[in-house]
Formats: structure tokens, sequence, C-alpha cells
């Protein structure tokens, strides 16, 4: 039998990793995803709980563009209209890393005598 380690994220259970520095990453993409939730809902109280949602985690994920466009490199935003990244429902049903769950290998066919 092999043993296999995972790490799973703190703040989204669901989701499996085969290494811990992405698992971390994972978990402060979130944390950032959260408190930009709460900023854009005190900053524009009309937005639904979804779509700020929806807008932190697109604003965590794409944080390096963010941070480029805000010291002094606004072209930096261009980057995500020219090359739109997919939808937050399709990112989440798709994540990259998520470790699907082990199966067992399938035994060899006995060979006739």
């Amino acid at each position: 039998m092999a043993v296999e380690v995972v790490y799973r994220s703190s703040r989204d259970l669901e989701r499996l990793f085969m290494d811990k520095a992405e698992a971390d990453r994972h978990d402060k993409m979130l944390e950032l995803a959260e408190v930009l939730a709460q900023v854009l809902q005190k900053a524009v109280p009309s937005l639904s709980e979804q779509q700020v949602e929806e807008a932190g985690i697109y604003m965590a994920k794409n944080r390096d563009v963010f941070a480029r466009a805000f010291k002094s490199q606004p072209d930096a935003l261009s980057e995500l209209l020219s090359d739109p990244a997919p939808a937050v429902e399709e990112v989440q049903a798709q994540p990259p890393a998520e470790v699907e769950a082990p199966t067992k290998p399938a035994k060899a066919a006995k060979a006739a005598k």
C-alpha cells in the first residue's frame, strides 16, 4: 500500500493539494478575497453578497496585475481586458491544482494456462 501526503486548505475544505506551498497560497488568496469583498461591500452597498465575493476572488487571483496598476502602471489592467480570466464559477468548478481521489490500480488479468 502506498502512502500519499495531501494538504487541505483550511479555508476551503473541499480542495486538496499535493504541495503545502500551493495550499498556503490558496489560503492566502482566499483571505485576501474575503477582505476585498468586505471593502467592496462597504464601498458599494448595493452589490449583492455573491457579486462582492466574486469580485474579491477575481481581484485576489489577479493581485499582481492590480498591484502593478496601483504602482503607477495603469496599463497593466489591459492584460485583464485583452486576456479575460475565466468566470469565478468556472475557476471553482475546474481548479488546476485539485487532487482527485486516489483510485486503486486495476489488477492485471491472469494469463490463461
